[in-house]
């Protein structure tokens, strides 16, 4: 008796965990909609294009906060540095183009080659093209 009572009882602390286990990934689904929602409505607002370069570090600390693999962490550390970089020097009424290109080029390694959810591959895809954009008509962006 005391050994079925036993059974019933791991059966159900079993069933409940899977239970859980299928709340969870619910919950962050709508997380995860109501952070992309809140992103997108960020673009119809007025002067986002004087933050773009904000924008785009929040979502590479979006990615980050997935990430798993030390190589995947390193690239985007690295682009966020080099983002850095070229805010000090925004910020400073100083133009580089290289430097620019030195950030699109490693956001575009992250997206090639870190492991992203299809979501997050489609932000920074559109970061790469609205700082491309901000390359091509940086003396009219305002």
């Amino acid at each position: 008796m005391a050994n079925r009572l036993m059974k019933s009882m791991l059966i159900g602390a079993f069933l409940l965990g899977l239970t859980g286990l299928q709340a969870a990934p619910a919950a962050q689904d709508r997380d995860d909609e109501g952070w992309y929602r809140t992103r997108d409505s960020f673009y119809h607002g007025e002067g986002w294009k004087m933050r773009v370069f904000d924008r785009v570090r929040e979502d590479l600390n979006r990615v980050q906060s997935d990430t798993f693999s030390t190589g995947d962490e390193y690239r985007i550390n690295e682009t966020k540095e080099q983002l850095g970089e070229l805010q000090t020097k925004l910020a400073s009424s100083r133009y580089d183009e290289p430097e620019l290109d030195r950030v699109i080029a490693a956001l575009g390694k992250v997206v090639a080659d870190n492991r992203l959810r299809p979501r997050d591959r489609e932000m920074l895809n559109d970061d790469l093209s609205r700082l491309r954009d901000y390359r091509e008509h940086h003396d009219n962006w305002r």
